[in-house]
Order: structure tokens, then sequence, then C-alpha cells
């Protein structure tokens, strides 16, 4: 099954998650294999996520702990995970294997054009895109790029405990999250709010924390989801710190944006 087409390898993987739980209701999948941290090996997982976490401007001390917890969410919830900062792996060979490719606080320009258009390609063929945190702080002169991240950091005031509104709740990204959830993190501000045609899930709420010079004023977005392309992507800008992929709220949070990416769980993010 390595090679099928993505699109065939997906409805498989959603046969089998959906035949899991008829068989067996409040069963989890199987655990998959993870992979090691640099080099990632492959498991036998329903499903299969690359983490791509190069960076070429400031790195988060967070990204080893964010490979870890991603590396668990997949044993526990059946799919393989490869982490690489390898840009080379970005080759239509290579990224045809995967369901989903998260990019885990990446900063800078991390791949050069012949990788940027298989990276395209991969989308266009309906591949997953995840962008954790420091994603929308990467690649700012590949407007593709912004087009399917969504929104370009601006910047950001002192961490600080701040709500985040959450507005769609039928997701699998959003399900498990009180309608106002208060949190510590670093706040991002965005050079541009994302376009209408991008459903918004979560914003953040401006007079419960101080934006400083960083306000975006209301409404001020923070997650959200969107067809791009061809393919489907969604954007958290939370998961700055240590204590984010420890905090189970935080991680339902990326792993439904992985299972919706990914074409295992519904894919509600029709914009209105």
């Amino acid at each position: 099954m390595r090679y099928a087409s993505r699109r065939f390898r997906t409805l498989i993987a959603s046969i089998g998650l959906v035949a899991v739980a008829a068989m067996a209701p409040g069963l989890s999948p199987s655990p998959a294999a993870s992979a090691d941290s640099s080099e990632g090996s492959e498991g036998s997982g329903t499903y299969d996520v690359l983490v791509f976490s190069k960076t070429a401007g400031f790195r988060h001390g967070s990204i080893p702990n964010g490979i870890a917890a991603i590396q668990q969410l997949g044993a526990e919830n059946g799919f393989t995970v490869t982490a690489t900062e390898d840009a080379a792996v970005f080759n239509d060979t290579s990224l045809a294997e995967y369901e989903a490719v998260l990019w885990l606080s990446t900063t800078g320009d991390v791949l050069d054009a012949g990788q940027q258009a298989a990276f395209e390609r991969y989308i266009q063929d309906g591949g997953g895109y995840v962008g954790v945190h420091a994603a929308s702080d990467t690649e700012y002169n590949w407007p593709w790029y912004g087009g399917l991240v969504g929104a370009y950091f601006a910047g950001h005031p002192a961490q600080q405990t701040a709500t985040v509104k959450v507005h769609a709740r039928n997701t699998a990204a959003t399900a498990e999250l009180p309608k106002r959830w208060t949190r510590w993190d670093e706040w991002y501000s965005f050079r541009d709010r994302p376009a209408d045609s991008i459903r918004v899930l979560a914003d953040l709420d401006e007079t419960s924390y101080n934006p400083g010079r960083f306000a975006m004023g209301d409404p001020h977005p923070i997650a959200w989801c969107h067809e791009y392309d061809g393919g489907r992507a969604f954007y958290t800008g939370m998961g700055h710190t240590n204590e984010s992929f420890t905090e189970p709220a935080f991680l339902s949070h990326v792993l439904g944006g992985i299972q919706m990416v990914a074409g295992v769980a519904p894919f509600r993010c029709e914009a209105g």
C-alpha cells in the first residue's frame, strides 16, 4: 500500500478506523510505531505523517518536545510519524508516502525552488498540511505558501495568560476545547487576517491579556482551516512553550488538525 495513490490510501485509512470503532466501541486504533526524531523510520500505522521542523531563523526550544508529543499521539491514535529537518524529503516520491505534513515551528526560508514545487504538487494532489506556531514565520517570499498557511506572523508581546474564544466546536480540532479556553502561551499577531474563504476556528480575546503594539483588534484569529489548491490545511498559532506539548487540550487540538487534513476526520472548514 505504500505506493498506492494518496487519495486511495486515505480512503482505506478512513474505512479502517470506522471498522475498528464499529467492532469495538470505545476501543482506540492499534498503536503505530513512532519514528526516530531525526532519521525517520517507518511503522505500521493506519496512515503516515511527516513532521518537518527545519529552521533558518529563530529556533524554538520546544521543538523536541513537540516531536515527542506528536510521536506519542501517533502511537496512541494509529498513525506513523517521521520527523526530519532534511528538506531533501520534499520531492515527489518521498512526499507521496504521507497523508499529512506538519510544519512544526519552522522559521525562515527552509525549502529551495525545487522543493517548493514538489510541495505544491503534493498539496495539489490532495495532500494535507498542518502548521504549528512559527510555521507562519516561514517562507515570506513564497506567496503560494502564504496562501496555504493562511497568514504570516507579525509579532508577539511577552508570554502571558490569555483567553481563546473557540467559535467552531464541530471539528476534530476543536471538539474537546471549551468555548473560552484560558491558557499560557506566546500569542501571535499576524500581518493580515485570513482570507474570507478560510474558516476561523478560534480568536483571541484581546481584553484578556496585554497585546501591546501587537493588538489586532476584534477579531484576532489564532486557529483556522481551509481547502487550498486541491489539498487541506490547518493552522494553529499556539504551541510556543514546552508545556503546550503536555497539555491535553492543546494536544487534542493538534491531533484533530492532523486527522482532519489526513482525511480520517470530517473536514468541516467551509467559511461562513
